[in-house]
């Protein structure tokens, strides 16, 4: 059954979403939206702009949309620590970096055993404060999206910094091209997207899931979803442990169990999503020009 801005095909996606409700356009103007994240404390979303080079925001108090830094080292994920301060995926420095409160910011990332990262491309924070990554070279394949440069590391890995020690480790390595990510409410399970069909004829398009060990390591790592639209790039969970993943045609919703309820549809290819408002029952998505937002009877999950 499909009408206007929904797709269901699963009768589990009826309490998932309200058919009175429409997808809003809150912003247009973008060449590629990325990397949202709310701000709770300050009630707007930042996102990214990545071949314009900078980062975008929305307050939502008065839907009035500005640029919030610019330059911004065409950065692409971002997030917040459990103290609030923005974690972002830089491709132009090639490196994961947090801006302090005081806005000095700090490398966290640039270096895998002495070699420089590719282009990080997303990131989440654990709530023991570790940061987890993904490192594919959509950065630096050419200077669309950042400065166009020879891989050092020679691969594509998922990585993870020590919230003690600083220290940068794999924690995954038989990506084509990771690309999003996201922990599971109870953080005991922990999926990735391989949008490495854009390199590998036949490549994988899907969602990986892992399990995550109380020491942090990851185990498992089956395919959760396959896409059949174009190929998943970011991915949110909400607090009942649904999976929600940008593809080509919208916001594919899964159950836990791996079935595609349905789709939000946005007319734009969808590169990332997020959870935000007082309620964390906004969905805004980043949609190649434009920024979309969708009030849904869900919740996203706690980040941290």
């Amino acid at each position: 059954m499909a009408d206007g801005d929904f797709e269901e095909l699963d009768e589990r996606f009826r309490s998932c979403v309200r058919r009175s409700e429409q997808v809003r356009t809150l912003y247009r103007g973008c060449r590629w939206a990325e990397g949202p994240v709310y701000v709770p404390a300050g009630r707007y979303l930042l996102w990214s702009d990545i071949p314009n080079n900078r980062v975008m925001r929305w307050d939502e108090t008065d839907h009035s949309v500005s640029v919030f830094l610019q330059p911004a080292n065409f950065a692409n994920g971002q997030t917040l620590d459990r103290q609030g301060r923005a974690v972002r995926c830089e491709h132009g420095s090639r490196s994961v970096t947090r801006t302090e409160h005081d806005g000095s910011v700090t490398t966290l990332a640039s270096h895998y055993r002495g070699k420089r990262l590719n282009s990080p491309n997303d990131v989440v924070v654990k709530s023991d404060g570790s940061i987890w990554f993904t490192d594919p070279t959509y950065g630096i394949d050419t200077d669309f999206e950042g400065f166009a440069a020879t891989p050092e590391i020679g691969a594509c890995h998922v990585y993870r910094v020590d919230a003690r020690t600083g220290e940068c480790e794999v924690v995954a390595d038989d990506f084509v091209r990771p690309n999003g990510l996201a922990f599971a409410p109870d953080e005991r399970r922990l999926y990735i997207v391989d949008s490495g069909v854009t390199h590998v004829r036949n490549g994988p398009r899907h969602i990986r899931v892992f399990d995550v060990s109380a020491d942090r390591e990851l185990s498992g790592g089956a395919v959760f979803a396959s896409c059949q639209s174009g190929m998943f790039d970011g991915i949110r969970l909400d607090q009942s442990g649904r999976v929600w993943a940008g593809a080509a045609d919208g916001v594919h919703c899964y159950d836990p169990d791996g079935t595609l309820l349905g789709k939000i549809k946005t007319g734009e290819p969808v590169a990332n999503v997020e959870f935000g408002g007082p309620q964390r029952n906004h969905l805004f998505i980043c949609a190649t020009t434009s920024l979309y937002a969708i009030r849904l009877p869900v919740n996203g999950a706690r980040k941290i």
